[in-house]
């Protein structure tokens, strides 16, 4: 019997011994928007990212402070947590078609 792992793009389960193929789920795509002027720098929504896509940026804004940036965006997915935490307004979360 064949050994699968989650990573594979067909999800499957086994039943009687044999691997049965299941329906592939489409991976969920997003980004995030960044309203540079309104961060404060506070680092939530670096902190709340279930997949940790965020890291603070190597600039600074008006205010002087480290805003966010996506690190790595073939992980987002659109989730918005970095928007609900987020204080000031400033990062919100979209999905993609």
């Amino acid at each position: 019997m064949k050994e699968k792992n989650l990573e594979d793009q067909n999800f499957s389960s086994p039943r009687g011994g044999e691997w049965i193929e299941t329906q592939t789920q489409q991976k969920l795509k997003g980004t995030v928007a960044i309203i540079r002027e309104r961060c404060k720098g506070c680092g939530y929504c670096i902190e709340f990212c279930p997949l940790k896509c965020l890291e603070f940026s190597k600039e600074f804004n008006g205010k002087g402070y480290h805003y966010p940036h996506i690190k790595f965006p073939e992980k987002c997915t659109g989730c918005d947590l970095c928007g609900m935490y987020c204080p000031d307004f400033a990062i919100f979360g979209k999905k993609l078609l």
